[in-house]
This record gives C-alpha cells, sequence and structure tokens, in this order.
C-alpha cells in the first residue's frame, strides 16, 4: 500500500511506505480511518477559504422533474431481508454480533463480527447462480429486488411501468467479491492457474453488482458503481440524485453491498489493527461514543434503495416513502487512514450537503452518525458536527452500528433505510452499549432505549479511507 504526501508547496508529490503506520499501531478512526492521539499536520496548507459555505437563505427544489423522493428500500442484513423486521430488532437494541462460524477464527485476535447467518435468496437469485456467486453479489441482488418490489415495481411487468431505458442502477461496493478472490488466489498458488474460476474477474470487480442486477432486470439507464470505501453507499446516492437531476434518468435503483466476512476480510483488518478484541463478550463489543470503546466491530450486507423523480413517481402513482433533499462528498485531502485533525473535511461536508438540500442547520434535528466505536473517529466526527450545529439539545444522534457492526461499503445504505424508517415511523433506534459515555458527545444518542422523536431533517455520515466524506439528507415527503 502507498501513501501520498504533498510537498509544503503542494508542488510535488511523494510516495511513502505504509511502514510508518504500522509502527504507531493506529486505531481506526470514525470512517474505519485510523487516528492516533497526536495527528502531525505540519505540511498540510491551510484551505478553509475555500471550504464550502451554506447560503443564508435555504432554498428546497420545487420542479417536481428534480425533486427525488425514496419509494421503495430492500436490505440483506444480519436481522434478515425484511426491511420492516430490520428496523424492529433495531428499535428494540438487539445485537447482532456473535463468534464467527463461517471459517476458523480460532487464531485470530479478533474472532467475532456481525456474520450473516442462514441467508436465503430463494425466489431471487436461480440455483445454479445462488451457488457460483460470491456473497457481495448475493446480497446485492436480493436487496436490490427486494428494494423494487417495495417501490410496486416487482419483475413481473416492469417494463410496462416503466421506460427502462430511462432507469438505471449504481450499487456500490468498497472491497468487492473478496470470497473469490481469496479462493483464487489460494487457488493458483497452491494447484496453478487452471484452477482459477472463470468468474474470479467478473465476480470480484465492484461494477458487477450494479451489471447483474440490469442484465437480470432488464434496466437500461447509467449503471456502474463507485467504490469510495466505508463512504460508498452515501456516494452513490448523490450520483444517482444527480442524474434523475439533470434528466439522464426517471429512476434509480442505488446503495451498496459487501461481503468481508472471510478470513483475508478479517485478518487485513486485524493487521490495521482496526477492530475490537472484546472476545469475551461479542454483543457489546461495538460501543460508539463509551469511554472504553477499542475498536470497530466488522459488518456484511447491503441497503438498496429507489430513488426517483417526484414527476415520475406521481405519474404511476408510486408510494413515496420520503424524500431525498440533497447531498455532498469531498475530501479530506490529509491521510490515508487518519481524519483531519481540525474537522474541516466533515463539517464542509455537512455544510454542503445542507447547502445542496435548502436546509439551513437549525431544521436538522436527527443525525444517523458514522460513529464506528474508534478511539479517534467518534470523537473527530462529533467535534466537526459541533462547527456546524451550534445548538445541539435538539439534535437526536444515534449509531446503527453498535448493532449491526461497520458493513464498510454498505454501511451507509443500511444506515439509509434506518434514517428513513426513523421519519416514518417517529421511533428512533437506541445506541447500544452505552456503558460509559464519553461526556464531550453533548448529544442526546438515543442511548440503550428506543425513543419518540418526530424527525423534521434526517441526516447521514459515512466516512472511508483515503479521507473520502459523504452526507445525505432526507425528510417526510410533503407535496
Amino acid at each position: 500500500m502507498q501513501t501520498l504526501q504533498s510537498s509544503p508547496a503542494g508542488a510535488a508529490l511523494r510516495v511513502s511506505s505504509l511502514e510508518p503506520l504500522r509502527k504507531q499501531s493506529p486505531q481506526l478512526s470514525t470512517s474505519g480511518r485510523a487516528g492516533s492521539k497526536k495527528q502531525k499536520q505540519t505540511w498540510m496548507k491551510p484551505i478553509s477559504a475555500s471550504a464550502p459555505k451554506a447560503s443564508s437563505v435555504a432554498k428546497r427544489e420545487t420542479d417536481p422533474k428534480k425533486r427525488v423522493v425514496i419509494t421503495g428500500m430492500g436490505v440483506a442484513s444480519v436481522f434478515g431481508n425484511n426491511v420492516d423486521v430490520f428496523y424492529d430488532r433495531l428499535l428494540a437494541g438487539e445485537s447482532g454480533i456473535d463468534l464467527i462460524d463461517r471459517f476458523d477464527a480460532s487464531k485470530f485476535p479478533t474472532r467475532f463480527g456481525g456474520q450473516i447467518r442462514g441467508f436465503s435468496s430463494e425466489g431471487y437469485i436461480d440455483g445454479k447462480n445462488d451457488r457460483r456467486l460470491d456473497d457481495y453479489l448475493r446480497y446485492c441482488i436480493v436487496a436490490g429486488k427486494k428494494a423494487l418490489e417495495n417501490a410496486a415495481l416487482g419483475r413481473e411487468g416492469l417494463s410496462k411501468k416503466i421506460d427502462m431505458e430511462r432507469a438505471g442502477v449504481l450499487v456500490g461496493s468498497g472491497m468487492g467479491g473478496l470470497s473469490i478472490f481469496s479462493d483464487s488466489v489460494q487457488n493458483l498458488i497452491e494447484k496453478g492457474y487452471r484452477k482459477i474460476s472463470p468468474f474470479f474477474i467478473p465476480y470480484t470487480i465492484t461494477n458487477m453488482g450494479s451489471a447483474l442486477l440490469a442484465i437480470d432486470l432488464g434496466l437500461m439507464g447509467p449503471n456502474y458503481s463507485i467504490s469510495t470505501a466505508c463512504a460508498t453507499s452515501n456516494y452513490c446516492f448523490n450520483a444517482a440524485a444527480n442524474h434523475i437531476r439533470r434528466g439522464e434518468a426517471d429512476l434509480m435503483l442505488v446503495g451498496g453491498a459487501e461481503a468481508p466476512m472471510v478470513p483475508i476480510g478479517l485478518g487485513g483488518f486485524v493487521a490495521c489493527r482496526a477492530l475490537s478484541q472484546r472476545n469475551d463478550d461479542p454483543k457489546t463489543a461495538s460501543r460508539p461514543w463509551d469511554k472504553d470503546r477499542d475498536g470497530f466491530v466488522m459488518g456484511e450486507g447491503a441497503g438498496v434503495l429507489v430513488m426517483e423523480s417526484l414527476e415520475h413517481a406521481m405519474k404511476r402513482d408510486a408510494p413515496i416513502i420520503a424524500e431525498y433533499l440533497g447531498g455532498a462528498v469531498n475530501c479530506d485531502a490529509y491521510h490515508m487512514t487518519d481524519p483531519r485533525a481540525d474537522g474541516l473535511g466533515v463539517s464542509s461536508c455537512i455544510k454542503a450537503c445542507l447547502e445542496d438540500a435548502g436546509v439551513s442547520p437549525e431544521e436538522v434535528n436527527y443525525i444517523n452518525a458514522h460513529a464506528t466505536s474508534t478511539l479517534a473517529g467518534d470523537l473527530a466526527e462529533v467535534n466537526a458536527i459541533k462547527k456546524v450545529f451550534k445548538d445541539t439539545s435538539e439534535i437526536k444522534m444515534n449509531a446503527t452500528k453498535s448493532m449491526i457492526g461497520h458493513c464498510l461499503g454498505a454501511a451507509g445504505g443500511l444506515e439509509a433505510v434506518a434514517a428513513v424508517k426513523a421519519i416514518t415511523t417517529g421511533w428512533l433506534h437506541p445506541t447500544i452499549n452505552q456503558f460509559n459515555p464519553e461526556p464531550s458527545v453533548e448529544f442526546d444518542t438515543v442511548p440503550n432505549v428506543k425513543k419518540q422523536h418526530e424527525v423534521n431533517v434526517a441526516i447521514s455520515n459515512s466516512f472511508g479511507f483515503g479521507g473520502h466524506n459523504s452526507v445525505v439528507a432526507f425528510s417526510a415527503f410533503r407535496p
């Protein structure tokens, strides 16, 4: 691995090894990014002058061709494949974290995670394909088709309900087909190239989730994937909404999928010293904003939304669940894994999201935080949020990862579903494992027990390795 550092003059790039990072024994931050206690900024140029500024008068989109609504949702999760069951179990404060039994993890310093058990694709993927697909593709396809069903767009007669050439797919993944990649490399080493699966390349690349959904469904609109580590899903939502706003698509199937629960996936994050090692009590291992947190807990799954223009949704009498108000993406431009110490990347991304959404900071009263349960990351995110929201008394903030773990590229997709369900139900799920809260957080984090709350505007944060920041905003739909 390599990291790029700019010279003070910004005129040259220097490649440096990851070895110094390893020697610092980092803890991963809010994005999964690592954060040491003291972060060096000696060469970092101040960029505050170029940070986006929220407009003084927030103006929301009114053109029905450009307003983007959510009409369907689908999940593949540690709590199953049904959106309502998924959210009910979140509201109940259940932990989906347990010891890994998919492979022998006994020699790893971390032996637990948010492993999906008993996953069923029956009725969504034919048996032959189901047996050979990488799990990230299985999760993607099931979540995507369930989202379409939820949007009253079941596969039967789909071409009669929408213009297939104006319906696209944008489902990203941070790591792609990690299982088939790992198996094929092992076969190459042990048995030679003839034993590499013919599906090695197509099932490994991150765009294949979107491609297979389109091939299966016949959707011919914009189709690709975005891979920005743990920020992936929100990047996809932002890009898909822009396709709709620009008139390039009527409808987009959007989200993220990830299946890292294999030896190389677990081992890779262990090598980064990123994961909690609370093997004696896995269900309490993911504890965002708790003083005794010791790293994040790896999870897996998929979260997919159906996004379409308000005009298109109304023409087909679609079930409108919520409205996507806007989003933003940017980069810390600081470090491969550490967050910026001054929080400028995250705070400016939130401000840009609000500006795009036509929302003032005072209108936001719920935040689904990235909050991964890492030492530096949790507080870095909170400090950045405080720069945007001067009065935190009316804002409630929770952490979905406390129950399902950190699903990497799929995290934002699953958390968007949770945020939309909070809007539609009026109930916020708890942040569990709040035993010894950090006093500096100064937010109502919905500790341990669900809470009623009428959500005005919700934002959902996702950050990833490479300094990728992404924020999206949702609200109830109001004609």
